[in-house]
């Protein structure tokens, strides 16, 4: 009896073992997986030589299962968005030979500047009620006509075609951009995207929206901002158009005085030069300075 019960004791301890052995493995593959990530940099500065930056994205799938970088178990998009702003958008007709602004519409707000990146399509990655309700793409950013202060569409129709003019000019000047495999995976976790912005780009907060997806379906976000700034002159004229518009108008009418003056008392002294035929080092920097006898000739050289 005593070796029958020693038998079945080792019978259960074992199993006991076996069943705490397994939960980690059960426990780590009913896991969620979720998304960590960053940007490389908060704050940007816009100064006068401003001439575009790129921002890194980068992150990682926690409990991820996929078996390789290249499997492509997970999909990942990117969005940039701007601050939203209205604007008015005008179209042209032709009337009676003259071309001139026949129809516009205003939006309530839109993005100043809109990027997406994406391991591939995003059309393939979602279904466009998944990207309508998270505004992934450029036809499901929200534009919402508004008719406060001009005309508003009479169709969904017009709607549409305004909605793609303003996309049309938003690509054309680069603010509006999409990259379908601008995001990578170099590992089984880790993924990284560059998003470039432009010159242009409007200052204010940008956005940054990152969304994991598998088989279609969201699985986990993230959410950061990144603050343009101006800084150095650049800052300064911003600051002083706005908060001393009067100072700033007189100062920019004495600036472009003094520039004509300079330009006009040039002139002048090339037509001198040549109605004379004075003859000097024609240097075009530092000061000119005239004597009217000798003693000051002499005091000069």
């Amino acid at each position: 009896m005593a070796r029958a019960a020693c038998a079945i004791v080792g019978i259960i301890s074992r199993a006991i073992f076996g069943v705490v052995a397994l939960a980690p493995a059960v426990a780590a593959q009913s896991a969620k997986e979720t998304v960590e990530a960053d940007v490389s940099t908060r704050s940007v500065a816009i100064t006068s030589s401003f001439v575009g930056t790129e921002i890194l994205i980068f992150g990682t799938v926690e409990n991820s299962r996929a078996p390789s970088a290249e499997s492509g178990t997970y999909d990942v998009v990117v969005v940039v968005e701007g601050t939203p702003s209205p604007a008015v958008v005008r179209k042209k007709a032709n009337v009676g030979g003259l071309w001139i602004n026949n129809r516009k519409v205003r939006f309530a707000s839109f993005p100043s500047y809109y990027a997406i990146a994406s391991t591939r399509p995003v059309e393939e990655i979602a279904e466009k009620d998944v990207r309508n309700a998270l505004q992934i793409g450029f036809s499901h950013v929200r534009m919402a006509p508004s008719g406060a202060i001009s005309s508003t569409p009479r169709a969904d129709a017009d709607a549409d075609e305004f909605r793609t003019a303003v996309i049309r000019l938003k690509e054309r000047e680069r603010l509006y951009v999409t990259a379908d495999y601008g995001v990578t995976f170099i590992g089984r976790s880790l993924f990284r995207s560059t998003i470039s912005l432009p010159p242009n780009v409007p200052v204010g907060p940008l956005t940054a929206r990152l969304y994991l997806f598998k088989d279609g379906q969201l699985l986990s976000q993230y959410k950061s901002l990144v603050n343009l700034e101006r800084t150095g002159l650049e800052r300064f004229l911003h600051d002083s158009a706005y908060e001393r518009p009067l100072l700033y108008g007189l100062a920019t009418v004495l600036l472009a005085a003094l520039a004509g003056l300079a330009a006009y008392s040039r002139d002048c002294l090339r037509a001198l030069r040549d109605q004379t035929g004075i003859r000097y080092d024609q240097l075009s920097r530092g000061i000119l300075q005239f004597a009217t006898d000798p003693r000051d000739l002499d005091a000069l050289t």
